[in-house]
C-alpha cells in the first residue's frame, strides 16, 4: 500500500475510518500520488470487519479543488493516468459495501465535487461549496459526476452546473437535493460525528444491501458513463484549449477558447 503524507488514515473505536485529504496548501488538490492511496484504502475497507463507515474529508479550509493543475506543465502532466486513477477512487466508493459518508467542509470542486457526490451521505457545512469547474479550462466533468449530479438533481440543474461552471452555496446544494445534510460551520463536527456513530452501530448486511439496491436504481449508467468520460476527457485533454485553459488558470487570467 502506497505510503503518502498526502492523505491521513485514522480507525477510530467505533469502527469509523476517517479518509483525510492532506493537501491543505492547494486546497486538497488531487495528485495522482493522492488518488492512489485513497482507493487503495476505500478498496482494503470493503473487506475488513473492522471497518463499520468511511469518511471522506478535507484538511484546512476545503474538501478538495480537484485534479491538481497548478504549475506551467499542467497541460503535460495531466493525462489519462489521472482519469483512470479517479474513476478508481469513484468506483471504490461505490463498490464499498460500507456506507461512506462525505463531510464537504469546504469547497468541492471538480473531481473534488464528483468524489464527494459519489459518497452515500454528504453532509456539508455552510461554508462549503459546489462547483463543477471543468468548463472554465476547456473539458468536460468526470469522476461519474455527468451520472451523480443528474440522478440528484436531474437533467437542467446538471446542465446548468456542468456548461455554466456555476458553484452553487452548500445551501443551494441541499436545498436542490444534492446533499442530504447541511449544518451551521460551529455544529458540523458534532452533526458529522453523529452520523457517522449511528451508521456504525447500523446492521452491516442491510446497509450494504441499502446501498447495493439504491445505486442500481439510481447509477445503473455509472459504468458506462465513467468509460464515456474517460474516452471524451482523453481526446478533450489533446486539445488546445485544454491547455490554454490550463494556463490561464496558472495565470490567474480569463482564457481564451477557439474550438481547437
Amino acid at each position: 500500500m502506497p505510503e503518502t503524507d498526502d492523505l491521513l488514515v485514522e480507525l477510530r473505536d467505533d469502527g469509523a475510518l476517517w479518509l483525510t485529504f492532506n493537501r491543505p496548501e492547494v486546497l486538497n488538490a488531487f495528485s495522482e500520488e493522492l488518488f492512489v492511496a485513497l482507493a487503495e484504502r476505500l478498496e482494503d475497507a470493503a473487506s475488513d470487519d473492522a471497518v463499520r463507515v468511511v469518511v471522506l474529508t478535507g484538511a484546512g479550509r476545503a474538501f478538495s479543488a480537484g485534479a491538481d493543475i497548478s504549475g506551467p506543465t499542467a497541460p503535460e502532466r495531466f493525462d489519462v493516468r489521472i482519469l483512470d486513477a479517479a474513476n478508481r477512487v469513484i468506483r471504490a466508493v461505490t463498490n464499498c459495501p460500507r456506507p461512506v459518508v462525505a463531510a464537504v467542509n469546504g469547497v468541492a470542486a471538480g473531481v473534488g465535487c464528483s468524489t464527494a457526490l459519489a459518497a452515500d451521505i454528504v453532509v456539508a457545512s455552510e461554508s462549503a461549496s459546489f462547483l463543477l469547474a471543468f468548463a472554465r479550462i476547456g473539458l468536460m466533468p468526470d469522476g461519474g459526476s455527468s451520472a451523480t449530479v443528474a440522478a440528484a438533481i436531474g437533467r437542467a440543474r446538471a446542465m446548468r452546473m456542468a456548461l455554466l461552471a456555476e458553484p452553487l452555496t452548500a445551501r443551494e446544494a441541499h436545498d436542490a437535493g444534492l446533499v442530504s445534510h447541511l449544518s451551521t460551520v460551529e455544529e458540523f463536527p458534532t452533526l458529522v460525528d453523529t452520523i457517522v456513530r449511528r451508521l456504525a452501530r447500523g446492521a452491516p448486511l442491510a446497509q450494504a444491501a441499502t446501498k447495493k439496491a439504491v445505486n442500481a436504481a439510481t447509477l445503473a449508467q455509472l459504468e458506462p458513463v465513467l468509460e464515456r468520460e474517460r474516452t471524451d476527457q482523453t481526446a478533450l485533454l489533446r486539445t488546445d484549449d485544454a491547455a490554454e485553459g490550463m494556463r490561464a488558470f496558472n495565470e490567474q487570467r480569463s482564457p481564451r477558447f477557439r474550438g481547437r
